[in-house]
């Protein structure tokens, strides 16, 4: 019999199968988002990435590791149920890859679409940065919003977050399988 979480990893690999750099992290980041990771999927992180969203900014792999393995504990299922994917090179072992994309995620038994933009940093083939922009709306922070000292609130507010997240899920350890 396969698991749930075999199986998804197993969909995941088969609905996006490309060459390039953005052909070996889509598997990954589809388990990341459909609260099947492994510890495996997580690396496709620099020891060093970042990973923000409205809500929180992590920083380090466990603090990204706490971000996802959290879903699974708020959602009773989530998951990109469609995306399209765009790679763009920046310079020499540097790209982005753009993943526009519709979630779907229940919560106390209601569904929940969201349509995001992924934006993944990718340096020498590991992420570095990896951003998820809800309505496909840029982060509000410092630089995007009118006054500065509101979006630096704005970033404290998703550090505490993510803060005591990563306090909740055990600082970034793999749960036991």
């Amino acid at each position: 019999m396969v698991s749930k979480r075999e199986r998804q990893g197993k969909e995941a690999s088969k609905a996006y199968s490309t060459k390039g750099v953005s052909g070996d992290i889509i598997p990954h980041l589809l388990n990341l988002y459909g609260s099947c990771a492994t510890p495996r999927d997580f690396e496709i992180y620099a020891p060093d990435a970042t990973f923000e969203d409205p809500l929180m900014c992590a920083h380090g792999v466990k603090q990204i590791k706490s971000a996802f393995y959290s879903l699974s504990k708020i959602f009773s299922e989530s998951r990109i149920v469609d995306y399209s994917v765009k790679e763009n090179a920046i310079s020499a072992g540097k790209q982005e890859i753009l993943i526009d994309n519709k979630q779907q995620y229940k919560f106390m038994g209601r569904n929940i679409d969201m349509i995001s933009l992924i934006k993944l940093y990718v340096e020498n083939g590991r992420v570095v940065r990896h951003e998820d922009w809800w309505d496909k709306k840029p982060i509000w922070n410092r630089e995007t919003v009118k006054l500065p000292l509101v979006g630096r609130m704005l970033e404290m507010t998703r550090r505490g977050s993510m803060l005591v997240t990563h306090a909740l899920m055990g600082f970034g350890k793999d749960p036991t399988m």
